[in-house]
């Protein structure tokens, strides 16, 4: 209940700051698209992931500042994180790098196999909204703001078996024999709880009867850099987000 209770402020301060305006609350539900950036980083951990498919959800309140412009708080539950899929870099394990002599162990190996990061945050937006009038019950609009959101859980989990290289190039093979990947890791501690950036999306709207149904396309993107340690790489969240979604007016 506590991670709600940000927004729930959010929601009485902006009501009580447009008292007089029309308030409306609606709900989404669609597809978010993530992937994690690696920016300019030469850490091969931060390379090659691509994206991938995860439901979303969002609650929000629209206050009414005239016709055309709104405030719009939502809170969202936000699935961040990438996969890869075949050759990458990972940390030397310890066990691993006893084997080399002092102070001569690399700082990764490389392997073929499959592995997804996947990251779930309560995420808050304040959306700056401005809306246009169309033809009979349409309406199109874009809306734009920061976000600040909170990491509830982290996974990342490899699949897959494969020899051990010391290069990705697979020039210099370190196993004889396949090692499994097979594994399921929450790797919570290693990341940042808290994570900022910006946020928007374009709708198309249709009024009924005390409210409108809508369609949203959007994304999001964090500034902040998740892992703690450089050494386990460095990544920005970000999505693209599709939605439908239902507001009424109270």
């Amino acid at each position: 209940m506590k991670r709600y209770t940000l927004f729930i402020v959010v929601i009485l301060i902006v009501k009580i700051s447009f008292a007089q305006s029309k308030i409306e609350m609606g709900f989404k539900v669609g597809l978010s698209i993530p992937n994690l950036t690696s920016g300019n980083s030469d850490n091969p951990l931060s390379s090659g992931y691509s994206s991938q498919l995860n439901g979303y959800g969002a609650i929000q309140a629209e206050f009414h500042i005239n016709k055309h412009f709104s405030i719009q708080p939502q809170l969202e539950h936000s699935v961040q994180g990438g996969k890869k899929n075949g050759m990458q870099a990972f940390k030397i394990p310890d066990e691993m790098a006893q084997q080399f002599p002092p102070g001569a162990a690399p700082a990764y190996l490389y392997a073929d196999y499959k592995s997804q990061s996947k990251m779930t945050y309560l995420m808050l937006p304040i959306l700056v909204k401005y809306r246009l009038d169309l033809k009979k019950n349409w309406g199109a609009y874009i809306a734009a703001g920061p976000f600040a959101s909170y990491l509830l859980n982290a996974k990342n989990s490899t699949k897959g078996s494969s020899l051990i290289y010391l290069d990705k190039n697979k020039t210099q093979p370190l196993s004889p024999e396949p090692q499994s990947f097979d594994s399921n890791d929450n790797i919570i501690s290693d990341l940042h709880r808290f994570n900022a950036g910006i946020t928007g999306h374009l709708g198309l709207g249709y009024k009924i009867v005390r409210g409108s149904i809508f369609f949203e396309v959007g994304g999001n993107y964090g500034l902040i850099i998740i892992q703690k340690n450089s050494a386990n790489g460095k990544n920005k969240t970000g999505a693209a987000v599709i939605s439908l979604g239902y507001q009424y007016e109270l």
